[in-house]
């Protein structure tokens, strides 16, 4: 039996002000599409350039991934940047460590 997993990941854009806050289960293929959408007015993260990695979770249950979304979606913006801290404090862009 194959094993699923799905992503809740934080993208952000070069100047570290905006966030985009994500769920996926494709994560390497989620993060491509950023790229190739970057400048593009029709979604949120290519109109602001998010497509910087600063964070993930992994799930093994989409319906888990969902409500871990919707619940860091709900928060301020100064707990999320703590999230985004305790997991990766200079706010590198993590996309090489999740791409082959």
């Amino acid at each position: 039996m194959r094993h699923h997993h799905y992503y809740v990941y934080l993208d952000t854009n070069p100047k570290r002000t905006i966030l985009y806050i994500g769920v996926t289960n494709d994560l390497v293929r989620r993060l491509d599409q950023h790229t190739s959408n970057e400048g593009q007015r029709h979604t949120f993260a290519g109109r602001y350039f998010c497509n910087l990695l600063v964070y993930w979770e992994q799930f093994g249950d989409i319906n888990q991934a969902i409500a871990r979304e919707k619940e860091i979606k709900g928060w301020r913006r100064e707990k999320k940047d703590a999230l985004i801290a305790s997991f990766n404090p200079d706010w590198r862009d993590l996309t090489t460590e999740v791409t082959p």
